[in-house]
């Protein structure tokens, strides 16, 4: 019949009413759409996976280390144990807390940790004392003087926080990219997008071609037209990968978790055996300084004077499982680099089956034949003269300009993470415990968080990264409030309202 009716479809003689076409154009969008989201769905599935690999060696370490304390300690301190095991459990409650991304400042919680210990184990090596929590509290601001554990403290302090900061950045890292892809994966096709798919897809079909298949070139302009604004992404996509690889070679390299994580029951050991082997000399210390606590009317207790013998404090390596881990992450993160400029050319050839770029006997759109536009570059400023798809170069896409944001976030923290700086994280621990989807959205984004107590140190802000030398090479070297960058956010809303 001939097509005077058709909107979308070429005009000329057809095998298509009205109504077909319109069901083509739907069935088209939507098998589009679904194709986005299944591309979509094999990188969300690779960086899961890569976090919950992760995330599982890093709970094993910490899990096999509580456990070597409990199994260990009772037996090799007997009292000094048992009646503190509260402190022992509470530690590694805040390390666990504090890798799940929850507000917690790390130096602050390992300071606490061993003023509580000191403060429990001076009173039961002194139990003939009636020692006051004011003679504890002068004890407590002589101890960086005495050093009554050693150089322990300092030393686990510096390497623990560098690791548990790594750690917790690289496996934010891994949900973050997950989310930012499935939240641009489910972003609609606009009204011209829908005709311009219709036409590459199943137009053919109403001038029964339907054995025909579309260009390549016709399908790369059209489909670049469509995804123009995740082009955009490439970007900040691209530095999220870099980072994330870097911070790789930190946790297998200097900041290496399994030597830190795994042997910090071997470090408490450490430092309490060093304090009875020192109890005299410190204690003297402590009442030169303080002055002599009064006796105890209650007497001696029955807390063991020494070391119920030798009992061997092992941490087993999996430094091979770590380099494995690592090695897989950097094989995946460098074949995701490009995803969003190669999805075109992905879904032309894998989904569209359009024909080969030399062919002269492939759908061009309007009949049979070759394809003579030049294919248009990548991103939303290049589509100004794409001769498929009408796109407005001046209305990016408000969802996908927030997911940037997101990834430049991201970059900063593991910039930071790199050179052993604190970030503040949201409190994530249900996200990160969870499915592992990471819909979660950063402090600067949701807001600021009270936090538990006054920081002795705070974490950095996240600085929106430069666009040059990007990426975890100085990338805290300027930061920015959070109030900034929650006003960024707002203005991107407030200017999305003025576009339209």
């Amino acid at each position: 019949i001939l097509g005077e009716h058709l909107r979308i479809c070429p005009q000329g003689y057809t095998c298509c009413t009205s109504e077909m076409e319109e069901n083509f154009a739907n069935k088209s969008r939507s098998e589009f759409e679904a194709m986005m989201k299944e591309a979509g769905r094999s990188v969300q599935t690779i960086l899961t996976a890569q976090y919950r690999s992760f995330d599982s060696y890093f709970q094993d370490l910490l899990n096999k280390s509580e456990k070597a304390l409990y199994d260990a300690f009772p037996s090799l301190y007997g009292e000094l144990y048992t009646q503190n095991m509260k402190v022992f459990k509470d530690l590694y409650s805040e390390l666990r807390r504090y890798y799940r991304g929850s507000n917690i400042n790390l130096e602050e919680a390992l300071n606490e940790f061993w003023t509580r210990l000191l403060e429990r184990l001076f009173k039961l090596m002194n139990p003939q004392y009636h020692i006051t929590d004011e003679y504890l509290d002068c004890m407590v601001k002589h101890a960086e003087q005495h050093k009554p554990f050693g150089e322990v403290p300092r030393d686990l302090k510096v390497k623990a926080t560098r690791a548990f900061i790594a750690a917790r950045s690289y496996a934010q890292g891994f949900l973050v990219g997950s989310d930012v892809v499935k939240k641009v994966s489910q972003v609609s096709l606009s009204h011209e997008c829908t005709r311009a798919i219709m036409k590459l897809m199943y137009c053919p079909h109403c001038r029964g071609m339907s054995s025909v298949k579309p260009c390549n070139n016709y399908c790369l302009n059209v489909v670049k037209g469509c995804l123009a604004n995740q082009a955009d992404l490439n970007t900040e996509w691209k530095y999220l990968m870099d980072s994330l690889v870097v911070v790789a070679d930190r946790i297998d390299g200097p900041y290496n978790v399994d030597m830190v994580i795994g042997t910090i029951h071997m470090r408490i050991s450490e430092a309490i055996s060093n304090l009875q082997e020192n109890k005299d000399s410190i204690t003297a210390k402590v009442f030169q300084g303080c002055g002599n606590p009064k006796i105890s009317t209650k007497g001696s207790s029955s807390e063991d004077k020494k070391r119920r013998g030798k009992v061997a404090l092992e941490a087993k390596s999996s430094a091979l499982a770590l380099e494995m881990l690592v090695l897989d992450a950097k094989g995946n993160l460098t074949a995701l680099k490009s995803y969003w400029v190669t999805l075109p050319s992905v879904l032309c050839s894998k989904k569209v089956m359009a024909s080969s770029a030399a062919d002269d006997k492939c759908w061009n759109g309007m009949t049979k034949g070759s394809y003579l536009p030049e294919v248009m570059g990548d991103g939303l400023a290049n589509q100004i003269n794409n001769p498929e798809v009408e796109v407005d170069i001046t209305k990016p896409d408000m969802t996908i300009r927030q997911q940037i944001m997101q990834l430049k976030i991201m970059t900063n923290r593991l910039g930071n993470a790199n050179i052993g700086n604190d970030v503040d994280f949201q409190d994530a621990s249900d996200d990160m415990s969870g499915s592992g989807s990471g819909d979660s959205c950063p402090d600067d984004v949701c807001g600021k968080r009270l936090s538990k107590s006054p920081s002795t140190r705070q974490p950095e802000t996240h600085a929106i990264p430069k666009q040059s030398g990007h990426g975890v090479s100085g990338a805290s070297s300027r930061s920015l409030p959070s109030a900034f960058l929650l006003f960024l956010s707002v203005a991107f809303i407030a200017a999305q309202h003025l576009w339209r």
